[in-house]
């Protein structure tokens, strides 16, 4: 990337914090200045104060407010700066946050809102102990309609600080939730929504009821249904909305696990959700990506696993375990060998050998999953495959067969650099886990295997290569007019004679 380029993504990484900056700025300037106008208007208009609340107090008031409010404003953005430092430290240098930056950053929130509930309990002091000058209980009356416009102040900073964040939030979590993190809970957002929307609404109610209880002169009847319609409102209206958007911000990444759980049971293992919530729902959210990571690396071993055994086999020990030991099975057995391999090996480069031989073995797998079959083992230049073993298969005789056959002419026109020779044998084996606990296979041991290694010898000496024991022809089917008996012989090993049968080229 050249020198502009480099340059030009660094001024978007530090354009994105300050635009957090100046948002974070300007949302958190508004709602304490809408915050203060409530506490005036409603000290004024609404809320039946205990004594009459004369021009000049009003405006002693508002002039203590606009003393107040540079310094709030200085020492808020100030600390608002240092709160988003350890933020912008990782979004600057555009790399990914270390785990204590990740916790800063889900702290921010908390951070904001304690920040609030500073200014606010002071102002609160200030001007209950300012107005309790002129009347104890005006005093109060001033300092409870502080404290409940405050918590609402508190409430929104934290909503909307939160909500500010998801993107950053997103990006920094995109590997997880760290650990020994300090979970918000979605309990917490919840409260946060009920004290914006309901909580503070209803506590002015229960305010203006009691001091018409306690001072009943100083409250009329239409002062008292002018408070309750006000405050009524507001605890409908704006609990209806808070309310809302509580439900939906744990909602909508709730939605997203469901389509994401949804794309997993239909078999995509690459589904992964984006963490944005530094609630439960993150960690939520972050379990579901490392489910579906350890689903990938279970498959990929699965895949791996069936390569190197066979399909059937991995299911076989996958559904029900593995155990030492083994069973008699009625297999068939299929033996391919490569002519003259130690002659390919000394004349031709190691490389060339290696591609021949991986191309040879692409025919013969491909050939052998064709017809119902698995490749048990490779041993150097040959393959053993096996049908019936660990479960059975229908028309065995006849897949080995036709597997031969296939075999024999794909071989004789796909791999003509190489001449290779087929044994085909079938009878008792035994199947089964051999070797320790440590380290087994799956293998057939028995004549079979052996007749097959044997006749792949004799194949040498037949034109097509493919020999196969005449005995297979009685059962299969259709498959055996492809075939023709030939001349018995007396494998190696053996006292009988065994008879042979040959493709009918």
């Amino acid at each position: 990337m050249s020198i502009s380029g480099r340059a030009l993504e660094a001024f978007q990484r530090l354009s994105v914090i300050w635009r957090l900056r100046l948002a974070l700025s300007i949302g958190m300037g508004l709602i304490n200045f809408i915050g203060a106008g409530v506490v005036f208007l409603l000290g004024i208009l609404v809320v039946p104060l205990p004594v009459v609340y004369t021009d000049e107090q009003a405006l002693e008031n508002l002039v203590l407010l606009l003393l107040l409010m540079p310094g709030f404003s200085f020492f808020g953005l100030l600390r608002g700066y240092v709160i988003l430092q350890p933020t912008a430290a990782w979004v600057g240098a555009g790399r990914r946050p270390y785990p204590d930056e990740q916790r800063l950053l889900l702290a921010t929130p908390r951070a904001f809102f304690v920040l609030h509930a500073l200014f606010w309990g002071f102002g609160t002091v200030v001007f209950g102990i300012f107005n309790g000058l002129y009347d104890q209980q005006l005093g109060w009356t001033v300092a409870l309609l502080v404290f409940i416009s405050g918590l609402t102040a508190c409430a929104v900073s934290y909503l909307l600080t939160e909500r500010l964040l998801r993107p950053l939030a997103r990006q920094a979590l995109r590997r997880g939730v760290p650990d020994r993190l300090r979970v918000r809970s979605v309990t917490t957002r919840s409260m946060f929504a009920w004290v914006l929307g309901t909580g503070a609404p209803v506590l002015g109610i229960a305010i203006v009821g009691f001091t018409s209880l306690t001072n009943s002169e100083v409250v009329s009847v239409r002062q008292l249904a002018i408070t309750m319609l006000v405050l009524g409102t507001m605890a409908f209206g704006v609990g209806l909305v808070t309310t809302f958007l509580a439900a939906k911000a744990s909602s909508d990444p709730i939605r997203a696990l469901r389509l994401s759980f949804a794309k997993v049971s239909h078999g995509n293992l690459n589904a992964e959700v984006q963490i944005y919530d530094g609630t439960e729902i993150g960690l939520l959210q972050a379990g579901f990506n490392e489910m579906v990571v350890g689903l990938r690396e279970r498959e990929r071993l699965r895949d791996l696993f069936g390569r190197h055994v066979g399909g059937d086999v991995a299911r076989a020990a996958l559904e029900g375990g593995v155990q030492l030991g083994g069973e008699s099975r009625h297999v068939g057995v299929l033996f391919v060998d490569i002519v003259g391999s130690t002659a390919l090996a000394t004349e031709r480069p190691p490389g060339e050998v290696v591609a021949l031989l991986n191309h040879f073995f692409d025919v013969v797998i491909d050939v052998v999953h064709q017809h119902e079959g698995w490749i048990n083992k490779f041993e150097g230049d040959a393959a053993l495959a096996v049908w019936g073993a660990p479960v059975g298969v229908a028309d065995m005789e006849a897949r080995v067969l036709q597997a031969a056959r296939v075999l024999g002419q794909r071989l004789r026109t796909e791999v003509v650099e190489l001449e290779a020779c087929i044994g085909v044998s079938a009878g008792i084996a035994v199947a089964g886990n051999v070797g320790a606990a440590e380290r087994y296979e799956y293998t057939v041991i028995g004549d079979p295997v052996n007749e097959a290694a044997r006749l792949t010898g004799l194949a040498k000496s037949h034109p097509g290569h493919v020999v196969a024991n005449a005995q297979l022809l009685s059962q299969a089917g259709d498959e055996a007019q492809h075939w023709i008996e030939h001349t018995p012989v007396t494998v190696r090993g053996r006292t009988e004679p065994t008879y042979l049968a040959v493709p009918i080229d």
